[in-house]
């Protein structure tokens, strides 16, 4: 065999190993992914377009949608939970995810002491029961039996206090502050890692240049977490747009008080199931939620395929 044949065969690459070890692996997560969440969707989807006619389930294309945007009573309290939906949502970008950075941006100072009792003091709520958050916080908001009343006392505020969760126009502030209370720590967390993920030659320069404190926050790290942080927003509309537990637990399926904490879930949870004297409707539950898997694959589109093509991003 002459050398140029000998080097032809070397050159050959050899071929890898199926590695069927990683979707047997991967095997059981997906089984029970698509029994718990792609099945139901698909089957959630389907039943938008059918409706009970005479008895039997017939298909009835965009009928449920036009019913739902159509009929006075039902497109009324379609709106009003979208209405509190958003409201919901900007309260959270505007408190919940500020004030986790800044806790983050503090938590990350190297000098800090008790930084981890701090960070584990902060994430221990999100471990919570929605029920036990519920509960508690209806406990110390109550103008009966709370402890908020006697604490505002203390220091001179007794006058500012009023039945929040009681009023239209600040229960959903309130809840909103309740739930920015329990699920701040998923924001701090987040950002802490990206913080520490920065490389120390990079602060280093920084510090050589003069830039230090705050202002080394501002211009060298905020820019290098913006990628972090639009992942923290997507996250935390998801989250809102599918929010149900804690209104539940605090206000009930109604949304009280006159619906002024009734979000798109507790209009979903009524309409599908049935309240009271309301009759539970599967199919036009199920055009609800519909409705709502278009809100947010619209808003996790735009951030995907808009805002993260034009974010500038930072490697090392």
């Amino acid at each position: 065999m002459s050398a140029a044949e000998t080097d032809d065969i070397d050159a050959v690459p050899a071929r890898r190993p199926a590695r069927w070890h990683i979707a047997v692996f991967l095997a059981p997560a997906f089984l029970v992914y698509t029994a718990v969440m792609i099945l139901p969707l698909i089957e959630t989807l389907r039943l938008s377009f059918f409706n009970v006619v005479a008895g039997q389930m017939q298909f009835v294309g965009l009928s449920n949608f036009q019913t739902l945007f159509g009929d006075p009573r039902l497109s009324a309290d379609f709106w009003n939970a979208l209405r509190n939906n958003v409201i919901f949502f900007i309260i959270h970008m505007l408190v919940q995810n500020p004030i986790g950075i800044a806790l983050a941006a503090m938590l990350s100072i190297p000098k800090l002491r008790f930084a981890a009792f701090y960070r584990s003091a902060i994430f221990v709520p999100t471990l919570l029961s929605f029920v036990i958050v519920g509960f508690i916080w209806k406990l110390i908001l109550s103008p009966i039996w709370g402890i908020a009343p006697w604490l505002m006392d203390l220091v001179g505020m007794k006058w500012a206090f009023a039945p929040w969760l009681g009023k239209p126009e600040t229960a959903l502030v309130t809840v909103s502050l309740i739930s920015v209370w329990q699920y701040v720590g998923i924001p701090m967390m987040l950002i802490y890692a990206a913080l520490l993920n920065i490389p120390d030659e990079v602060l280093e320069a920084a510090e050589c240049d003069g830039i230090t404190g705050w202002s080394q926050f501002w211009k060298i790290k905020l820019p290098l977490i913006l990628p972090s942080i639009g992942i923290i927003s997507v996250l935390t509309f998801v989250g809102n747009f599918n929010a149900f537990d804690l209104i539940y637990t605090v206000q009930g399926a109604l949304g009280g008080p006159n619906g002024a904490t009734d979000i798109l879930g507790t209009l979903l949870y009524r309409t599908f199931f049935g309240f009271q004297n309301q009759m539970g409707d599967r199919s036009m539950g199920a055009t609800i939620a519909t409705v709502m898997f278009l809100i947010i694959l619209a808003g996790v589109s735009l951030y995907l395929f808009v805002i993260q093509r034009r974010m500038r991003r930072y490697q090392f």
